[in-house]
């Protein structure tokens, strides 16, 4: 059966790409640029850097500095109030997946009006976006090159998505150094969202030969690389290879999709404020155990794939990944849930609720185990907690 992959964006990678900045927005024939970022982003030096590499004599710049963790309805709209009000024509976000994902959502809206909601779903923006370029400052959501905006609807207390081609950023700077500063819990659980990613996407029934290549490869990066960059922020080869991975790993799953653990997690955000890495990071080894039994075949792929030791027995082996990445999340320090909720903590009260939340995501119907009950994410969650 013929299978799409698609790719799209244009990679500049490396140290110091970041002063590419104004050759690219002169390319795009911009004149007023909206620059997206965070109060984190600003705080560590980041967005100065980014706005210095900006020709202020060839290009109008206004900044929005409100996005945050798992952004909302209300923040794209006040980010798109400021950039309609000044006839922006082109967007540079800089952050991580939220600023990201804040950035191609005001795109959306500058190109085709309306509310955000209105383009919820896959391939409903109807008219060509503006210029996007992204500059990545972790890396784990790999939103730089993907057709995905993740975003939360606070009238109805869930996370939705926005998945259209045409919201794909046009430009991607890809600066390791501005991964630096990233503090070590951040680095785990944007790390471990990248391998969530990574795994998902391997055993999705979307899957295929070359999205398999790009997860498979992606998750040996991050095997490797991952544990480096959580002991010493300053390792700049482990940096360098964490954000190259994440490009890599978003070629596959933006073509094969994602899966059970991230159905959880996007309810596990929408109800308690779970950072997106936090939550999948909680349940991944959970469900990876979970699916091991329709996908053993794979799992002992990647299991393979980074060395992990086998016994030749298949029952055993298809477990060794669901094992490694527990051992994982707790080296790491990656919290239970019932340490975790923003503003509420997670009690077992709540497994009902979020076990019913979770089976109406879209994720679900590419995951390799298509027999999810509420009990079965109910156990999930248990073991999490």
């Amino acid at each position: 059966m013929a299978k799409e992959f698609f790719i799209k964006t244009d990679v500049t990678f490396g140290a110091d790409s970041v002063q590419e900045l104004s050759r690219v927005l002169h390319d795009f024939h911009a004149k007023n640029v909206l620059v997206v970022y965070d109060k984190g982003v600003a705080a560590v030096g980041i967005a100065d850097k980014v706005l210095a590499a900006i020709d202020e004599k060839a290009f109008r710049v206004v900044c929005y500095d409100g996005v945050v963790p798992n952004p909302t309805n209300e923040v794209v709209e006040e980010g798109y109030a400021i950039a309609k009000a000044n006839q922006v024509d082109a967007i540079v976000a800089v952050g991580g997946g939220s600023s990201i994902d804040t950035a191609k959502a005001i795109n959306v809206l500058l190109a085709n009006g309306g509310n955000i909601m209105d383009y919820e779903g896959i391939g409903n923006v109807p008219k060509p976006v503006l210029p996007l370029i992204a500059i990545p400052t972790t890396a784990g959501t790999s939103s730089e090159i993907t057709n995905v905006a993740a975003l939360v609807d606070t009238a109805s207390v869930r996370k939705y998505v926005v998945i259209d081609n045409k919201i794909v950023p046009d430009k991607v700077i890809a600066d390791p150094e501005f991964t630096r500063t990233v503090p070590p819990f951040v680095t785990a659980a944007t790390g471990l969202d990248a391998i969530t990613h990574a795994v998902e996407s391997y055993v999705s029934i979307e899957a295929n030969f070359l999205t398999k290549y790009n997860s498979l490869r992606a998750l040996q990066i991050f095997h490797e690389y991952l544990p480096r960059a959580y002991r010493d922020g300053n390792d700049m080869e482990a940096r360098e290879n964490m954000m190259l991975g994440c490009i890599v790993v978003g070629f596959g799953f933006s073509n094969a999709n994602l899966g059970l653990v991230h159905a959880i997690a996007h309810t596990l955000s929408a109800h308690f404020g779970l950072a997106h890495g936090d939550a999948n990071a909680c349940v991944l080894p959970y469900v990876v155990a979970f699916n091991a039994q329709k996908c053993s075949k794979e799992m002992i792929e990647l299991a393979k794939a980074i060395n992990l030791p086998m016994t030749g027995d298949e029952e055993k082996d298809k477990f060794a990944l669901a094992d490694e990445l527990l051992r994982m999340t707790r080296e790491m320090g990656i919290k239970p849930l019932c340490e975790q909720g923003r503003n509420t903590k997670i009690t077992e009260s709540d497994f009902d609720m979020l076990a019913e939340e979770a089976l109406k995501e879209g994720p679900l119907h590419f995951n390799p185990r298509q027999d999810v009950t509420k009990e079965v994410i109910i156990d999930i969650l248990k073991k999490a907690f």
